[in-house]
C-alpha cells in the first residue's frame, strides 16, 4: 500500500476493498487470499479451441472479486501490487522449470482505458513482472497485442457466443512480432470466465509465429472442469 493511501485511510477512514472491514484499504486476511494461495489449473468447461493452458491463483468470488473490481472499476491503485503478487504466483506455476518469459496482457480498447482512467491489467502485469524479477526470474511485460475490432459486451453471452464475439478481435503489434519470435510468452488476464478472451489472445500471437507457453490469471470462475481434464 502507498504512503499516500495509508495516510488517506488513517485520516479520512477507509474500508478493505475485499471484505469492507473498516480500516486499511486491504486487510491482512484479504491480502493473504491473494498472496498465499496455491495456483491451480483452471480449465473452463467447455474448453474453447486454442486456449493456452490456464493457471489461476484464486477463485473469482467474494473478497477476491471485490479486490479485482475495486482496482479495475474504482481506480484503487494501491491494490495493483497485491494483485500483481497473485498473478505472479500463477505465472511462476506456468513457467515450471523455466526462469524467463514475456508477459503479454490481454488488451483493452483505447476507449475502455479512457473510460476507466487507467489500464488496470497493464498495471497488474507490470507489478507481477517486478515481483518475479525480485525473485530472480527474467520476466518482463510485452504490450504485444492490440484490439483491432471491438467486440460487443460479453455480459450474458454463452461460451459459444463469447468465442464468436471475440473472433478476430485481437492482433499482434508488428513491432513486437519479430522481437518475440522464438521467445516464451505467457498471456495474462485478471479473470478467466469461459476462456474465450485468452484463446483469442493466444490465436493472435500464434498467427504471427509467437509461441505461447500458457495463460495465467489472478482468478477464475467456478464454471470449469476438474483439474487435469
Amino acid at each position: 500500500m502507498s504512503l499516500r493511501g495509508a495516510f488517506v485511510d488513517l485520516v479520512l477512514g477507509g474500508t478493505c476493498a475485499g471484505c469492507e472491514h473498516p480500516g486499511l484499504s486491504l486487510c491482512a486476511t484479504c491480502r493473504n487470499l491473494l498472496t498465499t494461495a496455491t495456483p491451480y489449473r483452471a480449465w473452463p468447461d467447455p474448453v474453447p479451441a486454442g486456449l493456452p493452458p490456464p493457471m489461476a491463483t484464486a477463485e473469482y468470488g467474494g473478497a477476491v472479486r471485490g479486490l479485482i473490481l475495486a482496482h479495475k472499476e474504482h481506480a484503487r491503485y494501491s491494490l495493483a501490487g497485491p494483485l500483481g503478487e497473485a498473478l505472479a504466483l500463477a505465472v511462476r506455476a506456468t513457467l515450471g522449470p523455466r526462469r524467463a518469459a514475456w508477459l503479454c496482457p490481454v488488451p483493452s480498447s483505447p476507449s475502455t482505458v479512457r473510460e476507466r482512467g487507467h489500464d488496470p491489467l497493464r498495471r497488474v502485469t507490470t507489478a507481477a513482472a517486478k515481483h518475479l524479477r525480485r525473485q530472480g526470474f527474467d520476466v518482463r511485460p510485452a504490450d504485444a497485442l492490440a484490439v483491432v475490432r471491438r467486440p460487443e459486451d460479453q455480459s450474458g453471452l454463452s461460451a459459444q457466443r463469447r468465442a464468436a464475439n471475440l473472433a478476430g478481435a485481437f492482433a499482434a503489434r508488428s513491432r513486437w512480432a519479430e522481437r518475440l519470435t522464438n521467445q516464451p510468452v505467457i498471456v495474462v488476464d485478471d479473470v478467466l470466465t469461459t476462456g474465450s478472451t485468452l484463446a483469442e489472445a493466444g490465436r493472435a500471437l500464434s498467427a504471427r509465429g509467437i509461441p505461447v507457453l500458457g495463460s495465467a490469471v489472478v482468478a477464475a470462475t467456478r464454471l470449469r472442469a476438474p483439474s487435469g481434464s
